[in-house]
């Protein structure tokens, strides 16, 4: 599914508005999307018997569906299945910005918080996609050459999925910003860059004899940042974004 043209968004709320540094919030379909496309770990929240929740696990973005899967025991999977109300937020955490005063540390990061209704997927074929998506999202064209899932492990697997009703992203990328006045201060100030960046592969010792690492896993290699693989992935899956 495509974004659309550029300047398309998502209503505006008060249950997405950013309310403090509203200057730093943005709700268009473009900056939503290309934060959530750069991880593949969210966070869901959820609320079961007037007790919050929150559950890491892995998630995709189709357009503007997310899903995640997991456990079909597990406690967010089974109680979803009704059409749960959800927050699935993602972060990433850019920088450490330590100042001349406490006031003014900080830290520069990409964050999403998307709201939606949740869902079981029961639809077979829809089943069936994200069986496949749950894979080539990240590593394009793997499932292909797969030994195929059995059923039991199929049916061990279950998606959630959910249309993005309202989504804000919230950048900071200011750096150090200290008072004007404090820069006269000996005091020692600093950013320090966070990234998260791929090692070496470590093939399985148990390959059989002339079994390579496939040309697809190239965008996975030794030094990249993971969320650049990660977006190259996501575009070569979904061209149309």
């Amino acid at each position: 599914m495509s974004d659309g043209i550029a300047t398309t968004s998502y209503p505006v709320s008060s249950r997405n508005q950013v309310k403090r540094r509203h200057d730093r919030g943005s709700y268009d379909h473009a900056t939503v999307h290309r934060i959530l496309d750069a991880s593949m770990l969210c966070h869901v929240s959820y609320v079961i018997d007037g007790q919050p929740y929150c559950t890491p696990t892995f998630f995709w973005r189709e357009g503007t569906k997310l899903y995640w899967h997991g456990s079909s025991a597990s406690r967010m999977l089974r109680n979803q299945s009704s059409g749960q109300r959800v927050c699935l937020t993602v972060a990433h955490l850019d920088s450490l910005v330590l100042a001349r005063c406490g006031f003014n540390h900080s830290a520069d990061y990409r964050a999403v918080m998307a709201f939606g209704t949740a869902y079981l997927v029961t639809d077979a074929e829809e089943k069936q996609r994200a069986l496949v998506a749950m894979v080539d999202r990240f590593f394009p064209d793997r499932s292909a050459g797969l030994r195929p899932s059995s059923t039991q492990e199929a049916k061990a697997t279950s998606f959630i999925a959910m249309e993005i009703e309202e989504a804000s992203a919230k950048v900071r990328a200011k750096g150090l910003a200290d008072d004007d006045e404090d820069y006269a201060l000996p005091i020692y100030a600093e950013r320090i860059p966070v990234r998260t960046v791929l090692g070496a592969p470590e093939p399985c010792k148990r390959l059989l004899d002339g079994v390579t690492r496939p040309a697809t896993l190239n965008g996975y290699s030794e030094g990249r940042l993971l969320e650049d693989a990660l977006l190259d992935a996501y575009f070569e899956e979904y061209p149309e974004g």
